[in-house]
């Protein structure tokens, strides 16, 4: 039997909703033509956005939404996206792909997106190719409402009243695609930057730092020390690849050790984020600076007869279970993270939907989403995970794998997945300091290898689950293999 024992007493940090973001770069088929087809397209749309698109990320209540990239926000400049599409510059998009970027996807468009979705904006500037003027304008366009050349920019094109932008990242790997540059060279030039993001009227920029790739503790300390005090927030990129580069294995024909290597991959993340910490602790005692993790995911080979340059895969009940994975580790260290964004929304490495002519597919990944939509803003509860370990000698994981939190409702929601491939997983739940009232749940369940497609777009996808019985303060259920449950008890 496997135990979970929840506190409901012992509370913790409250999980920002953020942790719950997506991404959204000019890749492949993730703006254009998955996001975006433009007012003029037979797919049904509002403004060029399809509705289908913004609908299903309504239902979970995407938090936030990160753009224009990425490697490609370091070639991005904002004033070829802006005014009549067809005076509009045309570039080659030259990190992805070779394709034409005609730029009819820009700050105006990006922002009527976040409208329709009601989530907030998170701008990554410019810093590898672009100027402190250029960022610096592109905030002033945005935020400013009062006379200024930028505003009057706005205006003639067609916005007269200024946005709301909280979320500014200053550079994206700048340690690689951003730069190549060295960590004491990017944190000056991050301080430089960031005095230039002026704060206009009540809209208070929330200043974004370039952090780490995966395990470089090193960028994090220099980070942190010569520019700790001047940012609200560094990054993370952390992405689980099962073979190494240039070959990273197929994202649907895969064996079962490949199976418990991605997952055990994924949970790398914990030891990554335990080790920022650590380091940010010794220049922030306090927990001011936040922890971002704005691109994570899996990666895989594309699939076959795509543009090697989109980075286009399927989705399987693997991915479903190291996003679960993630999201829990997130999750317990909501002390520090504060914000996460899954790479990439639509059509690009591990997104939530799939798009193909006027079709759209939920992907696996996009369930585990809905079925933890509940942990939004919720606290995060003390919980004891007691179970066996599974894969393989050299890549293990436990088979059990959970968070719980109350929301201020006084609900508590318990998410838990069975990582096993092949058995399934009794588990005792016991709930200290609560009473037992109503309790829903639902399941996602399936064989690792499952996914969805445009013929068979509800293979994988949630159910009811009612086999769970009560006794005093337990509940006892059988998780399936490779599975993810969410239940809600209300006191």
């Amino acid at each position: 039997m496997n135990k979970i024992v929840i506190n409901a007493l012992d509370r913790k940090s409250v999980i920002n909703k953020n942790i719950y973001g997506h991404f959204s770069e000019h890749l492949g088929r993730c703006i254009y033509n998955g996001i975006f087809v433009g007012e003029n397209s037979d797919i049904p749309n509002t403004k060029g956005m399809r509705n289908d698109v913004v609908s299903a990320l309504k239902n979970i209540n995407i938090p936030v939404l990160r753009w224009p990239g990425g490697c490609f926000a370091d070639e991005y400049h904002w004033k070829d996206g802006i005014g009549a599409k067809e005076s509009r510059k045309k570039m080659i998009n030259t990190h992805w792909g070779g394709v034409v970027e005609d730029n009819s996807f820009g700050t105006h468009e990006f922002m009527e997106l976040c409208s329709q979705l009601g989530c907030e904006p998170y701008i990554n500037g410019n810093v590898g190719s672009g100027s402190v003027q250029e960022m610096s304008e592109w905030v002033e366009y945005l935020t400013f409402d009062g006379t200024s050349p930028m505003a009057a920019l706005r205006e003639t094109n067609g916005k007269k009243d200024a946005w709301k932008v909280k979320y500014w990242g200053v550079g994206n790997e700048s340690w690689g695609c951003g730069g190549n540059m060295r960590p004491e060279f990017y944190a000056d030039l991050y301080r430089q930057f960031q005095t230039y993001l002026r704060n206009y009227g009540d809209n208070q920029i929330f200043r974004i730092a370039c952090g780490p790739n995966s395990d470089d503790y090193n960028w994090t300390d220099k980070l942190m020390q010569i520019a700790g005090t001047y940012t609200d927030a560094i990054t993370l990129h952390y992405y689980t690849v099962p073979h190494n580069w240039p070959k990273k294995g197929s994202a649907t024909d895969f064996t079962a050790e490949e199976y418990y290597t991605t997952l055990a991959k994924s949970m790398k993340m914990d030891e990554i984020i335990s080790n920022h910490v650590q380091i940010m602790n010794k220049y922030d005692p306090s927990h001011r600076v936040g922890l971002i993790v704005d691109e994570w995911g899996t990666w895989y080979d594309v699939e076959p007869g795509t543009n090697p340059g989109f980075l286009y895969q399927q989705n399987t009940m693997r991915d479903a279970m190291v996003a679960a994975a993630t999201l829990n580790i997130f999750n317990q260290h909501s002390d520090r993270v504060i914000m996460a964004n899954l790479a990439q929304t639509v059509n690009v490495l591990q997104s939530v939907i799939l798009t193909e002519a006027d079709k759209m597919v939920l992907t696996p990944t996009y369930h585990v989403f809905d079925l933890y939509k509940g942990h939004h803003d919720a606290t995060l509860l003390y919980s004891y995970v007691e179970n066996e370990t599974v894969g393989t000698e050299e890549f293990s994981c436990p088979k059990l794998h959970c968070t719980a939190s109350q929301a201020d409702d006084g609900s508590i929601l318990v998410t838990a997945s069975n990582f096993s491939l092949d058995s399934d997983a009794p588990v005792s739940c016991k709930l200290e300091g609560v009473n037992l009232g109503n309790i829903t749940a639902r399941i996602l369940a399936g064989s690792a290898q499952d996914y969805n497609t445009f013929e068979d777009p509800n293979k994988v996808q949630i159910v009811d689950f009612t086999a769970i019985e009560k006794e005093g303060d337990t509940l006892s259920f059988t998780l399936p293999p490779c599975s993810v449950i969410a239940i809600t008890v209300k006191g």
